[in-house]
Order: C-alpha cells, then structure tokens, then sequence
C-alpha cells in the first residue's frame, strides 16, 4: 500500500492531503491546532534548502552555460516582464473590487478609533542597494535572496574568467549540486504530511463562521487572481512563446498546492524550480535565477490584493476615489508588489503604505487579520503561478526551453522523491 502511495506523482499526494486536511481540521475545529508544528516543521524544512538551493544551483549552472554572456540580456528580459505585469496586476483587482463592492456591507463600526499599524516604506533606492550586500554571510545567513544571486552571479563569473585554474571548484560544485538536489527530493517526499497538518490547522482556526461576514471579500480576490493568471499565462505563454497553457498548468501543478498550502513563495522555491526544470523544460540555472529573483520582486497577487483591499476600504467607509488616488494606489500598490517579502501574510506591513497613499483609512486592516491566511494562501499560488510563466517565456525567448519536456508528461514527482 505505501508503494502504490509513492508511485502516485506528487501532486496527486498532496491534493488528497489538502483534502484530508479540510476533513479534520472541520472535525476537530481549534483542536486541530495540535498538528500545526509539523507543518511548521515542513516549511523549515523547505526554507531550509532555500539558500543552498539557490547559491549552488546558480553558482553551477553559470560555470556551466554555454554563453554566460547572455545573462545581462536574460536579466533585463526577467525585470521587464516582473515590472509589466505588477501594475497590471493592482489594476485589475480595483476592477474586481468595482464589480463585486465586496466593502459595502463591511462591518466597520467603531473601527475609527482602533490602533493602526505604521506604514511600511517601501523605496526603489533602497532595493537596489540591498542587491549589492554589505556582508555576503550575514547575507546568506539571513537568507536575503536578491544579495544572495548577485553573490552567485559574481563568483561564477569570476570562476569562468578563471579556466583551468577554478577546474576543481566547478567540479565540487558539481557534485555538492548533487547533494543538495537529493536533499531537496528526500523534503518533497515529506510534503503530503505537512500539507496534512497546514489545512487541517488553517481549516480549524478560521471556520466557516469567521470566513461568511467577509466572503464577499475573498470570493473577490480568488477571482481576480484566477482572472489576471489566466490572461497573463494566455499572452505571455499561448500567444508571445506560442505554447499550451494547459501543458505549462499541468507542469506546475506540484508548486501551486504546495504553494496554497503553505502561503509563502520563498518555501515553495525548492517545489517551482524542480517543476520548471522536470515538467516545464527549463534550463536549471535560468530556472534558478529568474524564480529566485521573481520569489522577491515578482508578487502579482500581492499587487491584485492591494488593489482590491484599497477600494473595499473606500466601499467600507465611504469615500469617493478620484483619478489622482487611482493612480496613487496603482503606483504604490506595484512598489508594494516589488518590495513585499515571500513570507506568509507579508501584505499586512504593505497594505498602511498604499491605503496612505490614497487617503484611506487604515484601520480597516483589522477587518481582515482573522481571515488574511485564506486570502494569503490565493495570492502565492498567484505569485508562484507568475514566476513560472515567466521563466518559460524567458527559456523560449532565449532558445533554451526543452520542447520536448515541456509537451510532454511531466515528471513523476514519486520517482525523483
């Protein structure tokens, strides 16, 4: 029984766990807070590998690439598309948020007077100058991810102008890139487990009861996810790169439930980059650098939730938005989206900052504490989502995406675990 469990491909695992998840998380209702810390555990144990992940697996897929001259265009490419889909993202929330008027009925009364968290700033100046780290361990230490690529990106290049000379460290590269990717199949192995206990304790804190005063709300911001990935994936991978969407959904589908389940784009980096590599055919080290950079600045559905979560604050207290404040939310909303951390419930710091920037009230964040995982665990799979998409259209832009990969079945997850 437990080999025909294993033979199963990944995704499969996990969704029937997620199930399982729901089941007892209903039966036991706040009791189910005793499986909480062995998904805690799991996204340890996945963020574990984060850094390693990504400092060995760039550091040897540079020494390794045949033209390591075309990482400047490849990163232009990355931002460019990062940067596009961002404002894109904040407008079409405020779109969904204008068609659903999820704030109209919202439940605000004595909310003027509450404590309201300080704004976080967020600055384009200061984003560039934490590329470049002051310490390179404390930055690996502290698992700072855009100083940690710069890192990689500087000794590889130094280890190619080197030849010969840096012959044994690319071969131990090599091989400690081989340990590093066992390490990473032996965590997947474990992640039906932790997706177990992550929606059963998601499932048992929140209820229904907490969930229906502001259903409205998050039916809002599922749709408006949904809405904005199917068109971004519809034009950037059926009609620019000229693939099957259906193929490239089918090949992530192991990163988007874990990325629902565990709510944080950072711990699912190990589960998107092995899917883009196995399923989606791209190469591992611009697999690595473009979902690496994207896990920090590319946060679409970070964007659609500021978008959403601004006018359901006008609905809420009714005020009336002008241009200058649409265009004040969409501006900051899409720094918001570039500054906000692949951790869990990240939007919470960000959210003062945009509502500010209109005029908003920012008390308004209290409504949505108690139900912000279930909206978080939306706005990774949409973060995720865009991450891949654009590693693929990268991949194909470059002449590098595996066809055959890519068209066919994706790899089984059981096997390589």
């Amino acid at each position: 029984m437990f080999k025909s469990w294993l033979k199963r491909p990944l995704w499969a695992r996990v969704l029937m766990a997620m199930a399982a998840g729901v089941i007892v998380g209903l039966a036991l209702g706040p009791e189910a807070a005793v499986l909480k810390p062995v998904g805690d555990l799991f996204i340890r144990a996945i963020k574990m590998l984060v850094v390693p992940l990504i400092f060995v697996s760039l550091l040897s897929g540079i020494v390794s690439m045949p033209n390591p001259a075309g990482l400047g265009r490849i990163g232009l490419k990355t931002m460019g598309l990062y940067v596009a889909t961002a404002p894109i993202a904040v407008m079409i929330g405020l779109a969904f948020a204008a068609a659903f008027l999820p704030g109209t009925d919202a439940p605000v009364e004595g909310l003027r007077d509450a404590a309201a968290p300080p704004a976080k700033e967020v600055s384009l100046v200061a984003l560039v100058l934490g590329v470049v780290p002051e310490n390179p361990i404390a930055a690996l230490a502290q698992g700072d991810i855009l100083p940690i690529i710069f890192i990689s990106l500087l000794i590889g290049i130094a280890l190619i102008k080197l030849g010969d000379e840096a012959r044994l460290v690319r071969d131990v590269l090599m091989t400690f890139n081989a340990v590093v990717m066992r390490i990473t199949n032996w965590v997947l192995a474990t992640a039906p487990i932790g997706v177990f206990a992550l929606m059963a304790w998601v499932v048992g804190q929140q209820g229904l009861e907490i969930l229906l005063p502001l259903l409205k709300l998050i039916a809002c911001l599922y749709a408006a996810c949904v809405v904005h990935v199917l068109l971004v994936s519809s034009v950037l991978i059926g009609l620019w790169a000229r693939l099957n969407v259906m193929k490239f959904f089918r090949g992530i589908l192991d990163a988007l439930l874990v990325a629902y389940s565990t709510a944080t784009s950072n711990g699912t980096l190990p589960v998107t980059l092995r899917c883009a590599e196995q399923n989606l055919g791209v190469p591992r080290s611009m697999a690595t650098f473009v979902i690496s950079l994207g896990a920090t600045v590319n946060m679409d559905g970070t964007a659609i939730y500021m978008g959403v979560f601004a006018l359901f604050t006008a609905q809420a207290f009714g005020v009336d938005l002008g241009f200058a404040q649409y265009a004040a939310i969409v501006f900051t909303g899409t720094l918001a989206a570039i500054g906000a951390a692949g951790i869990p419930s990240a939007s919470l710091v960000l959210i003062p900052m945009v509502l500010g920037s209109a005029g908003l009230p920012v008390e308004a964040i209290a409504l949505v504490v108690g139900i912000d995982r279930v909206m978080d665990m939306m706005r990774t799979t949409t973060n995720v989502v865009g991450d891949a998409i654009v590693a693929v259209v990268v991949a194909r832009s470059e002449g590098v995406l595996d066809l055959e990969t890519f068209n066919g079945s994706p790899s089984s997850s059981a096997k390589d675990a």
